[in-house]
């Protein structure tokens, strides 16, 4: 058995997300290879063959992957999937976009968002919002995975020795184009990478209230987020949302100030390792998974902890 790891990066890098992807498909058995689809991507690939457990690393390198558009890169992956028996990437937008269309061409069943490899055909995943897990058995020849990265630990960067083989790209298909992006810019760390995170929730109140937080991600070098409600209010920037329709994290430390706890938000931040929670409410369903709770107007206790910081 061989494992193919489709590699999230820009062309520069790799996202943490690709080391996480690793470790799962390590645990599936066999070898790993990482495909690396990008333009001018030496230095990501130089870093894919880095990564302890690795390989083999596959380049592919043309004008039209510099942006890593699903059409070119699944066409990429589909040139290469013979001899594989499973094709694994992150569960995030970019390996969302991919995999489907690799999964229909191959027609075969994709296994969404696995939290756990039982063994080579056998995986667990989330479903009911977090509420239960479900254990899927697959008898495909080929598995067609989505690993969220939060249900494995980070494969190390450094150590590894793979071969490195460049492979004829695919042509552009012209499906599609990339036309432009808008990058959120912040001093932050970023959301999903972040070891602490400070959120927010509809308690809140408003968008300017949600400055009263600031401070304590400045004190605890912590990324801002916020639950849905927060985000549907137009309090803070959707980027900012964390739960089942936004982002998945798992980070040292979540701070949930104002956040009630409901399913969907509670789906994206319980495998947090510390959960501290802050609300008026002493019903509130956060406290059920918070490791340390706080019952009281978050407008005073807030000002306090940051105080008491230092």
């Amino acid at each position: 058995m061989v494992a193919l790891v489709i590699a999230e990066h820009d062309n520069a890098s790799l996202k943490g997300s690709t080391l996480h992807t690793v470790t799962a498909a390590a645990q599936c058995g066999g070898d790993v290879h990482v495909l690396v689809a990008g333009s001018n991507a030496g230095a990501a690939a130089a870093a894919a063959a880095q990564i302890a457990g690795v390989a083999k690393v596959i380049v592919a390198d043309a004008p039209y992957f510099a942006e890593g558009l699903a059409e070119n890169v699944a066409e990429q992956v589909l040139a290469i999937a013979g001899g594989y028996s499973h094709i694994l990437a992150p569960a995030t937008a970019y390996g969302k976009n991919i995999l489907p269309r690799v999964a229909a061409k191959l027609d075969v069943a994709q296994i969404s968002e696995i939290t756990k490899v039982e063994s080579a055909d056998t995986f667990e995943r989330p479903i009911y919002a977090g509420n239960a897990i479900a254990t899927v058995q697959s008898t495909d020849a080929v598995k067609v995975i989505t690993v969220r990265a939060t249900g494995f630990d980070a494969a190390a960067a450094t150590g590894g020795s793979a071969a490195t083989e460049t492979v004829a790209a695919v042509a552009d298909n012209g499906k599609s184009a990339f036309v432009g992006r808008e990058v959120a810019k912040s001093d932050r760390p970023e959301l999903t990478a972040a070891k602490i995170i400070v959120s927010g929730g509809r308690g809140m109140g408003s968008g300017e209230a949600f400055k009263i937080l600031e401070p304590l991600a400045d004190k605890l070098n912590a990324a801002m987020g916020a639950s849905r409600a927060a985000v549907d209010a137009g309090y803070v920037p959707n980027d900012w949302q964390v739960g089942q329709t936004g982002k998945i994290v798992a980070p040292n430390l979540y701070v949930a100030v104002g956040i009630s706890g409901a399913i969907q938000h509670l789906a994206g931040m319980k495998d947090s390792k510390t959960i501290v929670a802050i609300n008026k409410d002493p019903e509130a369903p956060i406290f059920s998974v918070a490791d340390y709770g706080i019952v009281g107007d978050l407008f005073e206790i807030v000002p306090q902890l940051v105080a008491e910081l230092g």
